[in-house]
């Protein structure tokens, strides 16, 4: 009997060992960020010139004062145009578009949920678009700075970590940045957080493909 319990133990203990292992190999891995060491930060940057449209599919939520919104959103953004979508529980609840700055929405918004939504997903997402900027190194980031705008690069992901940006009612337009990861030879920030008063969204991406157009804008491909 003895011999017998001692078996059963042996063979349960084998048994989570084998589980153990089968859920170690079936975790999805992160592919290791590329070696910086000696790179330029605007030479970083520059490489993500040739990006000219992103699309990308996130979960969202919405907080204002105590109350909270969970949805899900598709995005389509260039430099000079935006089409949002927004859900919930798989419904159509809002929709934002904007070209050259002029912004139409359904339902209608106010002025604080176009900010953070237009002007929130565009620098969040193309942050790399920051122009006539100056660099400072500093500890573990670098500072790029124009007259308006604040991002903080990471000196070993060469992702942003923060940015700030002044709005001209004096109000500051906050994004946070966490979990990088990779779409082909991009990385990117998978979770955002934009604030601004008392408006803060949380982004998590799901999906996301960043486009360009090769030789004369004629043939568009996916990185």
């Amino acid at each position: 009997m003895e011999y017998s319990q001692k078996l059963k133990n042996l063979f349960l203990l084998l048994a989570a060992c084998y589980l153990l292992l089968a859920v170690v190999s079936c975790t999805p891995k992160r592919a290791a960020l590329p070696d910086y060491t000696g790179i330029d930060v605007r030479q970083v940057i520059a490489e993500r010139g040739i990006i000219e449209s992103v699309e990308t599919t996130f979960s969202v939520e919405f907080e204002r004062d105590e109350s909270t919104i969970t949805g899900d959103a598709a995005l389509k953004l260039t430099d000079n145009t935006l089409e949002l979508r927004i859900y919930s529980f798989g419904l159509l609840v809002a929709e934002v578009a904007e070209s050259e700055g002029v912004i139409k929405s359904s339902p209608e918004m106010s002025r604080n949920k176009s900010i953070i939504l237009v002007d929130g997903l565009r620098n969040s997402i193309l942050w790399w678009r920051i122009k006539n900027y100056d660099v400072e190194r500093q500890n573990k980031t670098y500072r790029l700075t124009n007259s308006y705008q604040e991002i903080l690069i990471d000196k070993e992901t060469m992702l942003p970590v923060s940015q700030t940006i002044e709005i001209d009612d004096g109000r500051q337009l906050r994004i946070t940045y966490e979990e990088p990861m990779s779409k082909g030879k991009f990385w990117y920030p998978s979770k955002m957080k934009i604030e601004l008063s008392r408006y803060i969204v949380r982004l998590q991406i799901k999906n996301i493909n960043f486009i360009h157009h090769s030789g004369q804008g004629q043939q568009q491909q996916t990185l």
